[in-house]
């Protein structure tokens, strides 16, 4: 029988800095972690890592292929790994942090594993304090994806995370129950932003 992870309780206001460093000690060997977020529990993994981009992929049973989003710190981090023009910047200040996911063009500093054919990322910078905490003490971009299995709904207890995912995760940082909500995905890339999906966060005024 596969071994479960074990889970630590964390305040998701006020993150415990021992609990942070347990877990950015597990995402530098190449590790897995899960963790609260604005929208729902994630499982993150250093985005410069391959082996921890695989076995990301093979836990969520995906294409390896298919690139993970990631979380950045602030927008001084989101412009290093994404192009980001007048208009856009304006438009990240105002929404970020936030339950959104930006796809914006990558800068060369994107490893290869995180680029779509179109040479675009989909980049985060939640308004979550656990998140963020991880996402600053690692000094990197995490590849985040939802805690959930192919074409089920995302999971929003520790337990659950637990019992159904945790023979592939080392860590999974209990914030409480959350509430199963998406982020509202967002395309930069052209002259206007454009809804790909629909979820948490206001889009009044952003096309506009």
């Amino acid at each position: 029988m596969a071994q479960k992870s074990p889970i630590q309780s964390i305040d998701p206001d006020h993150p415990q800095p021992r609990h942070i460093a347990r877990a950015v000690a597990i995402l530098e060997a190449g590790g897995l972690v899960a963790y609260p977020t604005d929208t729902y529990y994630a499982i993150g993994c250093d985005l410069f890592q391959k082996k921890a981009i695989e076995k990301l992929a093979r836990l969520k049973r995906r294409d390896e292929k298919k690139p993970f989003a990631f979380l950045c710190a602030d927008l001084s981090e989101v412009s290093k790994y994404a192009m980001v023009g007048n208009e856009q910047y304006r438009l990240l200040k105002r929404l970020l942090p936030g339950p959104y996911t930006m796809v914006l063009p990558a800068t060369r500093l994107v490893p290869c594993t995180a680029l779509t054919r179109q040479r675009t990322v989909g980049i985060r910078v939640p308004a979550a304090p656990v998140a963020l905490a991880l996402v600053n003490a690692l000094g990197r971009p995490l590849a985040t994806t939802s805690a959930a299995l192919p074409d089920e709904e995302p999971l929003i207890d520790a337990s659950d995370i637990q019992d159904q995912l945790g023979h592939g995760i080392e860590l999974i940082l209990d914030g409480g129950s959350i509430l199963n909500e998406p982020s509202t995905v967002l395309d930069l890339t052209g002259p206007a932003p454009v809804v790909l999906r629909e979820g948490k966060g206001t889009l009044e005024g952003v096309l506009s």
